[in-house]
């Protein structure tokens, strides 16, 4: 049976970085290293782009998960950081859905590590609170094709929408004539190929 068709909303979303911390991403195995990091870092680009509230959460980091990744710090300064000291879901954690609902939006972005804990249990609790959801698959990660097959088909039967980074960039933006060199400064700096498109475009505007 179809859904209707529930577009991302730059006016209503947010974005929860869930335990992005050096321990944990050293657990990553369904993506290469590089490519992961670059994913993540496209995402927080991407949330500071279209100007979406942004929250940041870590698990227990004096234990072996570790600090947050000292990008997403360096990113978001002012952001709200949750520094969890137990709980394994981070929607367990009153400051945390406290800060999600402050934003006042109803659509959240959520990627995080490990795929089928981090991401999936905030995921599945913020369905239950009313929340629309969309988790960016290739900025989230796993052990393996198998443990991620899993948290996908899990998540998604119980209603959140899976997308790239890049999906959900395209979703947000609707239409080109709103920036072209913005966002395709934004994709070019974390798509080595899209580099070209913006160079052959640079040369056509230039010529006219």
């Amino acid at each position: 049976m179809s859904k209707p068709y529930i577009r991302l909303d730059k006016n209503d979303a947010a974005v929860l970085l869930v335990d992005h911390q050096a321990g944990l991403l050293s657990l990553v195995r369904d993506i290469g290293p590089d490519k992961f990091k670059n994913n993540v870092l496209a995402l927080a680009d991407m949330a500071k782009y279209f100007k979406l509230p942004t929250i940041l959460t870590t698990s227990f980091e004096n234990g072996p998960n570790g600090p947050l990744m000292p990008e997403l710090k360096a990113m978001f300064p002012d952001a709200p950081y949750i520094a969890r000291p137990g709980n394994i879901n981070a929607w367990d954690n009153e400051a945390f859905v406290k800060a999600v609902k402050a934003t006042g939006k109803r659509q959240l972005i959520i990627a995080g590590v490990v795929t089928e804990v981090c991401v999936a249990f905030p995921v599945l609790s913020a369905l239950e609170a009313g929340f629309e959801v969309f988790v960016i698959t290739d900025a989230s990660g796993t052990f393996d094709e198998i443990t991620r097959q899993a948290a996908w088909d899990r998540m998604s039967r119980a209603g959140a929408q899976l997308m790239s980074w890049f999906g959900a960039a395209g979703e947000l933006h609707r239409d080109w004539r709103n920036d072209i060199e913005g966002l395709g400064a934004l994709f070019a700096a974390h798509i080595p190929d899209y580099r070209n498109l913006m160079t052959s475009y640079s040369a056509q505007t230039a010529k006219a």
